[in-house]
């Protein structure tokens, strides 16, 4: 027998894992309840998973339903059983792989956006090079001092992470990011 498939004191063979590690962008239906967040969370805590960002949100009032917007990386094995185990959680009404779904439909991810406040203090040239960029940006003046700046960005992960960087070297002091919500192109719903 192959020495990769030989059996162990476990019930289950040890074979080397080929499969690559990717993100995928989860979204889930719970009813909004004290401790759901907890059970999912837990879920994820329990087995070592980790999540990359985490949004939530009551989005159906009338009905008391709450979306859970998880991103988490894995091997396509790890990340169906993390769908599998989600959906037996009780409060969970629904979990949908929103980039399997894009992928279907012949996009590479959902439309996927972050907000981020980012607070930057110079005077001088550093301040009107950090308006200058922020314009360039997109970002919006939310708070302003003559002491300092709070940016308000909307975009891709990517896009803020690039605008964080490049406001680094101009005087940034802080950053608060929303975590990502997700949704798949096309006229379904979740």
């Amino acid at each position: 027998m192959n020495a990769q498939f030989q059996p162990t004191g476990s019930a289950y063979f040890i074979a080397k894992e080929k499969q690559t590690v990717e993100s995928r962008t989860l979204s889930v239906l719970v009813d909004n309840e004290p401790g759901v967040l907890a059970r999912v969370i837990g879920l994820f805590s329990g087995r070592g998973y980790n999540i990359e960002s985490l949004t939530v949100s009551e989005t159906e009032h009338e009905e008391h339903l709450s979306r859970i917007t998880i991103v988490t990386r894995g091997t396509p094995t790890v990340l169906e059983q993390i769908k599998a185990q989600l959906e037996r959680i009780v409060p969970v009404h629904r979990v949908v792989d929103l980039t399997t779904i894009a992928r279907e439909l012949g996009h590479e991810r959902p439309i996927e956006r972050e907000v981020a406040l980012v607070k930057v203090a110079g005077s001088g040239e550093a301040r009107l090079e950090a308006l200058r960029l922020a314009d360039s940006f997109h970002a919006k003046v939310s708070d302003a001092t003559v002491e300092h700046f709070i940016f308000e960005i909307t975009g891709k992960s990517a896009k803020i992470d690039q605008f964080v960087a490049i406001m680094k070297p101009l005087g940034l002091i802080e950053v608060c990011r929303t975590g990502i919500a997700a949704m798949n192109r096309g006229p379904q719903g979740m």
